[in-house]
């Protein structure tokens, strides 16, 4: 059997921009993409603190050291610029593996999203 469990989060990180006229996606810096160990294309969970909405899209690589966190095409109706946000991975694996499973945690700097 395999469960569904946390891979990767990067908590609390402020909403840069919101390009309605991209086709989809959310843009994160490529630092915190290395640290919190997501990749290119990699399905993602948004979850905004300031009003609850929660969302999936799939992630494209920012600047590395901008701090950008953008949401692009349909999703950039539900943020406002400056917006906190939850993100978070998931990665399916066998229950024992799941046991010893370390997700990766990445807690940026809020006021700038960087790795401080």
């Amino acid at each position: 059997m395999q469960i569904q469990v946390v891979k990767s989060k990067i908590h609390r990180v402020k909403v840069t921009g919101a390009d309605l006229d991209y086709i989809g996606s959310i843009t994160i810096d490529e630092d915190l993409m290395d640290a919190a160990n997501i990749i290119q294309g990699e399905k993602i969970q948004v979850v905004n603190n300031n009003n609850g909405e929660r969302l999936d899209t799939y992630v494209i690589p920012g600047p590395r050291n901008s701090g950008e966190i953008t949401l692009n095409g349909a999703a950039a109706h539900k943020v406002s610029i400056g917006d906190v946000l939850i993100l978070i991975t998931y990665a399916f694996m066998d229950v024992e593996a799941a046991k010893i499973f370390k997700p990766s945690l990445v807690f940026p700097n809020e006021a700038n999203n960087l790795l401080n």
